[in-house]
């Protein structure tokens, strides 16, 4: 995209004149950041200092080890990345977990602290572009805010820094309440909305339209049951134990008025959007409603035929991922990308966070009933008439799949996905996509599944090795922000028009429309952003601010175990193909304790403040349980 080669050339211009000033050697101020004097003489230094505050973004969530491993949707296939350590409540402040800078407390600071530095000065730069100004400004509230709310979803109220600290000021700040915390962030969200109106809207930076998203996002979060006091201790002993209380949760205030805003913050995004299709009045067929999703998880980008470039509406604030993002921009590729880090290894990929069986369970099947390996037919058929998400996000054992490598390919005519074990009549042959796998055993599942979201289907790209410069990772989509607007009409008692909503979303994915009410609307609406957000790291969130994680990481995992046997005078494929004429399948579901031994302790509900913090910061009070 454009802007992401303007990016990156104007923060290299800033870094090679920073670089270039080293001969006076006794001038002291530092010139390898863009904090000097000179920033804010000139437009374009301005916002290359503005653009490098981005750049904590990161990755998105496209980590090597993503989030979705803290939850019920998947599972990280290699050992030793300590996330188990978090997965088994073992977390302490001196023994964290393994956690991204996109939610570190110290890099979520530095952040801040480079955003309060553009706020500060952006108002009396002198160079003589105000409408530039404006909309520096306006990106460098939204950034504060955005990296004050990764902080609020993690740890609660947390220290309010709205000014740069100059040399020799105490450092040391007490946390603010979460209510003050949330009324900090939508204030610099509204700003954000102030100064952008009417701005250009440019791929990857923010706009007005995504500070109102993000900020019915956190309204929302303020008005779930783990950010209300009365609501939280009647449900956690250990919060229920905590003195201080307020730093996580509202402790009085009107919680209906709560729901009320987080509504109307929705709908205010919901009426100056456009979205995705979202205006159907029945499912489309299953076909379209799987390229659907395949077009909202590309962001309207690959070049598949199941592509659909107008899905790019759906996309409000996103990290663009394009070659012309380096290194030097902060904005790093560095070698891996989705496809490598959880594709098949079978395509000679690294098989990291594989979904599990618990997430494959709560597709619903085609008629909006739910799966149950009770029921005969589902059992011995466990992949046909599902959800049509469901085959957009999933590689399951004999699905289709693109073309092998070379290498491989005679092993695999077919591209089908094997995670199973086979056979033939005179012995068993092992999948190449398992851990017995004669391709790379060491990068195969546990769980026999595979993410098939955020990966390009192109057959052009034959082991996903090249796609990653082609797949936005969306921070907030308009999907994202409908759901919000659900569960605050279901909380208020709306449910007619939760459910018009609802169904819009599933008519796109080719699902029949609900009628539920009472609690089966809200395990629906559940279900549903479940299904719908996938991978997209929401679900590590909503199981905690709805106290339910300890039904979702408490539960552990489950993987299945495919075996395929020739039937009676069949006649095996050879090279193995799947084959239902041939051969009879059994699935069986089984615990999975390879890497983890899950369960939940209330703890988990908040991460804790790192020791070294704490040792900084003698007025920081510790999250409740550690």
């Amino acid at each position: 995209m454009k802007n992401g080669k303007i990016i990156t050339t104007i923060a290299l211009a800033v870094l090679v004149t920073a670089g270039a000033c080293k001969k006076d050697f006794l001038n002291t101020e530092p010139q390898n950041e863009f904090s000097s004097e000179s920033t804010w003489t000139d437009g374009p230094l301005a916002q290359a200092f503005v653009f490098n505050v981005y750049s904590y973004l990161g990755y998105g969530g496209f980590e090597e080890q993503m989030l979705a491993a803290y939850t019920d949707e998947a599972m990280f296939t290699h050992a030793g990345r300590n996330i188990n350590t978090f997965t088994e409540g073992a977390e302490t402040p001196s023994n964290p977990a393994w956690f991204s800078g996109t939610y570190s407390w110290n890099t979520m600071y530095e952040a801040i602290r480079d955003a309060n530095i553009a706020i500060n000065r952006l108002p009396g730069a002198s160079f003589d572009d105000q409408p530039l100004k404006d909309r520096l400004l306006g990106e460098a509230y939204f950034l504060r805010g955005y990296y004050y709310q990764q902080l609020m979803r993690f740890y609660g109220g947390v220290p309010l820094v709205k000014r740069p600290y100059g040399l020799n000021e105490d450092y040391s700040i007490e946390r603010s309440s979460f209510e003050a915390t949330v009324a900090s962030i939508v204030s610099d969200l509204d700003s954000a909305a102030l100064l952008l109106d009417g701005k250009p809207v440019t791929p990857g930076r923010a706009s007005k339209l995504s500070a109102m998203a993000l900020k019915s996002r956190v309204l929302l979060y303020a008005a779930s049951d783990l950010h209300d006091a009365n609501t939280a201790k009647s449900k956690s002993a250990t919060l229920s134990s905590f003195s201080n209380i307020e730093l996580v949760a509202y402790n009085g205030g009107d919680r209906t008025a709560r729901w009320q805003a987080a509504k109307n913050a929705a709908k205010a995004v919901i009426d100056a959007g456009t979205g995705y299709k979202l205006d159907l009045t029945a499912p489309v067929s299953a076909e379209e409603g799987k390229n659907n999703y395949v077009s909202l998880s590309m962001g309207g980008g690959s070049k598949a035929a199941e592509a659909d470039a107008a899905a790019a509406a759906e996309l409000i604030f996103f990290r663009t991922l394009s070659g012309l993002y380096t290194q030097e921009s902060n904005w790093p590729l560095g070698g891996l990308h989705f496809g490598i880090n959880n594709g098949p290894n079978g395509y000679h990929n690294w098989g990291g966070n594989t979904p599990i069986q618990q997430l494959v369970d709560d597709y619903e099947m085609m008629d909006g009933s739910k799966f149950d390996w009770n029921d005969p037919d589902h059992k011995a058929d466990p992949y046909t008439g599902r959800d049509p998400r469901f085959y957009a996000t999933v590689l399951y054992d004999g699905a289709p799949w693109k073309p092998r490598p070379s290498d491989v390919i005679g092993l695999d005519p077919v591209s089908q996905i094997q995670t199973g074990y086979y056979n033939n009549g005179s012995g068993t042959i092992n999948g190449i996509d398992t851990r017995a796998s004669s391709v790379e055993n060491w990068n195969g599942s546990r769980t026999h599944y595979y993410n098939r979201k955020f990966i390009d289907p192109n057959p052009a790209l034959p082991d996903n090795q090249s796609n990653f410069q082609l797949v936005p990772w969306p921070f907030v989509r308009y999907t994202e922000v409908v759901l919000n607007y659900i569960e605050a009409c279901i909380a208020l008692g709306e449910e007619a028009e939760a459910r018009a909503w609802l169904n819009k979303i599933r008519f796109r994915a080719g699902m029949p429309a609900v009628t539920d009410a009472g609690q089966d609307l809200v395990n629906r609406y559940r279900n549903e952003r479940r299904v719908e957000l996938a991978f997209e790291e929401h679900r590590y969130h909503d199981a905690r601010r709805w106290m339910i994680a300890s039904e979702t990481v408490g539960r552990g995992i489950k993987s299945i175990i495919v075996n395929g046997t020739l039937k009676s005078g069949a006649t095996p494929h050879i090279p193995y193909r799947h084959d239902k004429s041939r051969y009879n399948y059994t699935y069986t579901v089984v615990d999975n304790n390879e890497n983890e031994r899950r369960k939940w302790d209330d703890k988990m509900y908040y991460r804790p403040i790192l020791r070294d913090e704490m040792n900084r910061n003698d007025k920081l009070i510790q999250n409740p349980g550690y």
